[in-house]
């Protein structure tokens, strides 16, 4: 198994520091587009299908969302089983009057300006996640654009400039300057001479010129591109960049947040974000299914094969009242944690490898508060800040209003298992301290705080897990990833991206396909019914 760059590398760096397959092919043959795209488009499978054949999909996070709505348009009969009120797993949008629970802590409740909405997970969506996308067009959920990186933030690193915030422009413009100089003196002294012909010589240090802002001589001083000291007006008033920050601060790997966060593919623009909330996606696809199929308030309790089929034992959040569900196959996309608790017959190296999975530590905490930072030449991105909260996320719309959700924690791994020993009135008092070293005068403003701390949230108890950190072990990654007979597992957790929607969708994507095999190769069927 080939893992990528986590969202937690990501984030602990800066601690530290269908129509659209017609649509593809029309476009390539007006030669807009010269290679095919990754993604292939959900499962193609026959209207007719399912036959009214019975799957319970457990967990109505978006893979359990994404994989009720394919099995349905198969012509399966489904039943999706959520143990809270609301639609979407990790997917939240909190809003006004909305109650926060913690496990081990008292309620927070929100207390927002219509139209002020926290996204406590995912918070904005790349333009290559192909699969996710094609729900939101065909869905229709209006997007826009997430500013996922906005040059005019800050960095704040001991390291680097005395302890005081510097714009993020003037990192990465000063870094290509000095060392742009830096390889132009090796290349004039001969250093590449090995390397390089004469001519290549010569095209290097001009392009050295172009790309460090360098003088005549090959000498960095400083550039406009890395901001203003004094700006240029009108009549005789000219520009004066600011003067270029220490070669030595630049190379401290507390920069590293800055300079390389957007090079990362997961975090290139364009990125994106549903217009009123991350909760437009997964209402959509509640939407989507037919009246009926979902049960809210409905914990699951035991999960185990009868005959050829699966019997789903689930309680009532509200009565009380246990029922039992016998269909012909089962996706179950419950985090691991909840399952690890949930009464089953699979193998036991499948049960072990269900317990043993440790997810991530991650939190957030945001504030509403008149718009301050826009103020200061920010809307949208991110201030790399380090310490405990990690950095500031500025939002990316209704700018120029009243007041805005700002998110000044956002931290994971080992530094959000301490914060989460906080109280929470702690974590929030420490954030709003931490916005007003890169803000100051800001704390005053910073009202409504809410804390989220994922691992103590019921029904999920963890954010993410990575399987190659941890302890975690990968080969537990490849079996659980296989059928238990008529039961499949699915989720976030059990693809590439186990911290993105996308992951989410495709692994639905996979689990649905593999009931359809199933189905096709005629998988015994049994009479579903419902027992109080």
């Amino acid at each position: 198994m080939t893992m990528k760059l986590t969202r937690r590398d990501l984030l602990r760096r800066a601690a530290v520091t269908g129509g659209y397959g017609a649509t593809y092919m029309l476009m390539q043959g007006l030669g807009i587009m010269a290679a095919p795209a990754a993604y292939a488009g959900p499962p193609d499978l026959p209207a007719g299908l399912g036959g009214g054949r019975h799957v319970a999909v457990l967990g109505a996070g978006v893979a359990g969302l994404v994989a009720a709505h394919e099995l349905e348009k198969a012509g399966f009969r489904v039943t999706l089983l959520e143990a809270r009120q609301r639609l979407g797993g990790r997917t939240w949008t909190i809003r006004d009057g909305d109650r926060i629970e913690h496990l081990g802590h008292e309620s927070q409740v929100a207390r927002l300006s219509p139209g002020i909405g926290f996204n406590a997970g995912p918070a904005r969506i790349p333009s290559h996640h192909e699969a996710l996308l094609s729900y939101i067009r065909a869905l229709k959920v209006p997007l826009e654009v997430e500013v996922n990186s906005s040059r005019s933030a800050w960095h704040l690193s001991p390291t680097v400039n005395g302890g005081q915030p510097v714009r993020q422009r003037q990192l990465v413009n000063d870094t290509r300057g000095w060392l742009s100089e830096l390889l132009g003196k090796a290349t004039k002294r001969g250093a590449l001479d090995g390397e390089l012909t004469a001519e290549d010589k010569e095209r290097l240090l001009a392009f050295l010129r172009a790309y460090g802002d360098l003088d005549a001589d090959g000498a960095f001083k400083g550039t406009e591109r890395s901001g203003y000291l004094r700006t240029p007006g009108a009549a005789d008033q000219t520009g004066q960049a600011v003067a270029p920050l220490p070669l030595r601060d630049l190379f401290s790997p507390d920069t590293l947040p800055s300079l390389l966060f957007e090079d990362n593919i997961l975090m290139q623009a364009t990125m994106f974000q549903p217009t009123g909330g991350m909760d437009r996606i997964t209402e959509a696809l509640g939407a989507s299914l037919r009246p009926g199929t979902i049960r809210r308030g409905a914990v699951v309790t035991s999960i185990r094969r009868a005959g050829d089929g699966v019997a789903i034992t689930w309680r009532d959040n509200g009565t009380g009242k246990e029922q039992r569900l016998l269909v012909d196959q089962a996706i179950v996309t419950l985090p691991l944690p909840i399952l690890a608790r949930t009464d089953n017959d699979f193998p036991a190296p499948v049960k072990a490898a269900i317990a043993a999975a440790t997810y991530d530590h991650a939190n957030k905490v945001a504030f509403e508060a008149p718009r301050f930072w826009e103020a200061e030449q920010i809307y949208g991105g991110i201030s790399f800040t380090g310490g405990e909260n990690s950095l500031i996320w500025y939002p990316s719309d209704h700018f120029n209003a009243p007041t805005g959700l700002l998110v000044g924690a956002y931290n994971v791994g080992a530094n959000a298992a301490a914060f989460q020993a906080l109280p929470l009135a702690e974590q929030v008092a420490r954030t709003r301290a931490a916005v007003a070293r890169v803000h100051p005068g800001s704390a005053p403003h910073l009202q409504r705080g809410l804390a989220i701390n994922w691992r103590l949230i019921p029904f999920n108890e963890g954010p993410w897990l990575h399987w190659e950190v941890d302890g975690n072990d990968p080969a537990a990654y490849a079996l659980l990833n296989q059928p238990i007979g008529p039961i499949h597992l699915a989720g976030a957790h059990l693809s590439q991206l186990p911290s993105w929607q996308e992951g989410a969708v495709l692994s639905a994507q996979r689990a649905v396909t593999a009931i359809a095999h199933r189905t096709a190769a005629g998988g015994a069927d049994i009479k579903t019914s419902l027992k109080g």
